[in-house]
């Protein structure tokens, strides 16, 4: 991280935790730099006008006045999700390492529950090579975000369709689908759905308990990387 992202990243990191500390050791330790680095980081963010002052004692460190500072950005879990999954996609190009600190911008500005939410949500997508193209329908991005059970009209690799009642749990994506993890109550095991394959979905009112777990996506690790919101 260049000199410029860290001070943005220090003044989101500060007030992400507002009114609370951050001692130099600490955001050292986070940032991986020297306690006198981020001090002088600190003194040329004070200079500059940014709100920040120390508090002392065994529990003090620098505290960044909220209220002068930018507030919460107002996006919702599945709208940082989504910009994730794009910033991912930006993998080996010049601009990952841009894609990169950019997201860790937008998850320090938002609202501490939102994000907590987005990680969560995060933690359901794996991704297979550079990522799907295939569109995804709304009702079944909406299931998955707010856990809800399907009743999906689904179309096999012959054609043949069938109905059935499935708990999504998280999405896999290759270089050419998306697909639905999901358990399906008619074959009782985990399922891959491939989303340009359903026909017809219903929501229902009941919500999903099941837990995606790695090891429950059957493919080799070094193939598959799950979404990471940093």
């Amino acid at each position: 991280m260049n000199r410029t992202d860290r001070l943005y990243a220090l003044v989101e990191e500060l007030r992400a935790v507002s009114p609370r500390p951050r001692s130099a050791r600490w955001l050292a330790g986070h940032f991986e730099v020297s306690a006198r680095t981020i001090e002088r980081d600190i003194a040329a963010l004070q200079g500059s006008g940014v709100p920040i002052w120390a508090e002392p004692g065994r529990s003090g460190g620098y505290v960044v006045d909220r209220a002068r500072t930018l507030p919460p950005v107002n996006l919702t879990a599945a709208e940082a999700v989504a910009m994730a999954v794009a910033l991912h996609r930006l993998r080996g190009t010049p601009f990952a390492a841009a894609a990169g600190t950019a997201l860790r911008k937008l998850l320090a500005v938002m609202a501490a529950a939102d994000a907590a939410e987005a990680h969560r949500l995060a933690g359901r997508v794996h991704l297979v090579g550079d990522g799907p193209v295939t569109p995804v329908p709304a009702v079944v991005a909406d299931a998955v975000s707010a856990r809800r059970v399907l009743r999906l009209s689904y179309a096999d690799r012959t054609g043949s369709s069938s109905l059935r009642e499935v708990e999504p749990l998280g999405y896999l994506g290759n270089a050419r689908y998306w697909y639905l993890l999901a358990w399906c109550r008619l074959r009782d095991e985990l399922r891959c759905f491939r989303t340009d394959r359903i026909l017809g979905v219903v929501p229902l009112a009941e919500e999903v308990r099941r837990e995606l777990r790695p090891e429950d996506v059957d493919i080799p690790h070094e193939r598959i990387r799950p979404l990471s919101l940093v």
